[in-house]
């Protein structure tokens, strides 16, 4: 009889809590932004130097102060970078994937998502886009 109540119970505690079959999402997956995701920024001057002070602060030593990715940092670590000027590098890269890249890094690129607000995110695409536009 005692065994039979511990078993009732058992299965009770175990059995009657919801059992779900969808896998959790990596933190990944969870943080990617929609691929059809436009940027909610609108460029003004304000927001423009804005965002020039934020790459000179976080993306200049590597990626240069004109986007051209020769620097002296990239070449001590021996590292390639893309060219922003050139109309082609970005061409075929939507807002949403450079935030994704910005915000969670790739290769020895740091993330910036947990120091950087979304805004400064997508204010800082906008500034980069217009590297290759001679702006």
């Amino acid at each position: 009889m005692l065994k039979s109540l511990l078993l009732l119970s058992v299965v009770m505690l175990f059995g009657a809590g919801p059992v779900s079959s969808v896998a959790p999402l990596s933190q990944d997956a969870a943080a990617a932004t929609p691929p059809d995701t436009k940027n909610p920024i609108k460029p003004t001057p304000e927001l423009q130097a804005k965002a020039k002070k934020v790459y000179g602060y976080e993306c200049e030593m590597c990626h240069g102060a004109t986007g051209d990715g020769k620097t002296d940092l990239a070449k001590d670590m021996k590292l390639t970078l893309t060219d922003l000027t050139d109309p082609k590098t970005l061409a075929d890269k939507t807002d949403a994937q450079l935030f994704d890249l910005i915000k969670n890094g790739k290769g020895q690129m740091t993330p910036e998502g947990d120091r950087m607000k979304a805004d400064d995110i997508w204010n800082l695409i906008l500034y980069i886009r217009g590297f290759s536009k001679g702006k």
